[in-house]
């Protein structure tokens, strides 16, 4: 039996559907700012705004085998670190299409991953819903946490 995620016309197929699906159905909607591709990584980034926040982007790096997603949440925290990576922890427990990571330079991100051979239209419109929801629901909990004045602690 064959790898279906190693046949080029595959491969060729699912990337065609996603520069279809983003960059027509998905570029036309209203909070969506603007949808670019980067051929020599291949990358989409779908940049969309929201009431929580003025503008996030979502990176869609195409695999042989998966399309990883990721979105930067918020830069490295200036304090309260042990409070919001408890806060994140359990959202992930909530989550279904991301979860919130860590990256090695300390800022958090929203991340994901699906295997090729189950993505289609609407698990890519799944995967987006998914994120917005996140950035909307949590950006400004988030911030109400990691910026907090001293003074804000007693309340």
């Amino acid at each position: 039996m064959s790898d279906p995620a190693l046949d080029p016309e595959f491969i060729a197929a699912k990337q065609a559907m996603i520069a279809s699906h983003l960059e027509g159905t998905v570029a036309h909607e209203p909070w969506v700012q603007t949808v670019e591709f980067d051929a020599s990584i291949p990358r989409w980034y779908v940049r969309f705004g929201c009431d929580g926040r003025d503008a996030s982007t979502i990176y869609f790096d195409f695999h042989q085998r998966t399309l990883r997603y990721e979105c930067y949440f918020l830069p490295d925290p200036p304090a309260h670190h042990d409070e919001l990576y408890r806060y994140l922890l359990r959202r992930n427990h909530t989550t279904y299409a991301a979860h919130f990571s860590v990256g090695p330079d300390g800022d958090v991100y929203l991340v994901g991953r699906t295997l090729l051979e189950h993505l289609d239209e609407a698990e890519l419109d799944r995967i987006i819903g998914s994120m917005y929801e996140l950035v909307e629901n949590y950006f400004q909990a988030v911030l109400r946490i990691t910026f907090r004045r001293p003074a804000d602690n007693a309340t």
